[in-house]
């Protein structure tokens, strides 16, 4: 099963995210894209590690995101990644398009070829006004193009707002 969360800042997804990994029943694998630029962000990070399970397996990737998803699928374990759109904010930083499209091509040629479950978190960053400034205007509009092509790959997909669940696609059984 292919899942796509989606959700604003503070939503609920990546707790979502967490208790639909933890009832397959299956081992984990938590594949982190954050990097700790900054105090706030190392505490967010910490606060996502502390949450989780300690059993968890855990990679981080902040660019090569699609060899970090293969590695972690050979183990035969339910795969989380958390979060697209920091990987994607790693890669536009980057200032390498060749990367950008390099890695973002190779994210979803796999996707397709995956025996097992993955699960994806990402920011929703386009129900609001259009940013200022080009690097925040594309960095929302490769996040948009991003999401319709999960979203069209993936078997289910949720967006969650105010930590509620809304199924898009697919549907979504929670105990």
């Amino acid at each position: 099963m292919r899942t796509l969360i989606l959700g604003g800042v503070k939503s609920g997804k990546s707790a979502l995210a967490e208790r639909l990994a933890s009832a397959q029943g299956n081992s984990v694998v938590y594949i982190a894209t954050a990097t700790a630029g900054d105090g706030e962000m190392a505490a967010r990070i910490a606060h996502h590690r502390a949450r989780r399970p300690a059993a968890w397996g855990l990679i981080e990737a902040p660019v090569y995101l699609a060899d970090a998803i293969c590695d972690a699928m050979q183990e035969g374990s339910v795969v989380l990644v958390d979060c697209l759109t920091l990987w994607l904010t790693n890669l536009l930083i980057s200032n390498s398009n060749e990367l950008f499209d390099q890695q973002r091509r190779a994210l979803l040629d796999m996707l397709p070829h995956l025996d097992g479950d993955i699960i994806f978190v990402s920011n929703e960053t386009n129900m609001g006004v259009t940013p200022l400034g080009e690097l925040s205007r594309r960095y929302c509009d490769e996040a948009g193009l991003l999401h319709q092509a999960l979203a069209a790959l993936c078997d289910r997909v949720v967006l969650t707002v105010a930590g509620l669940p809304h199924c898009l696609k697919g549907r979504l059984e929670l105990a």
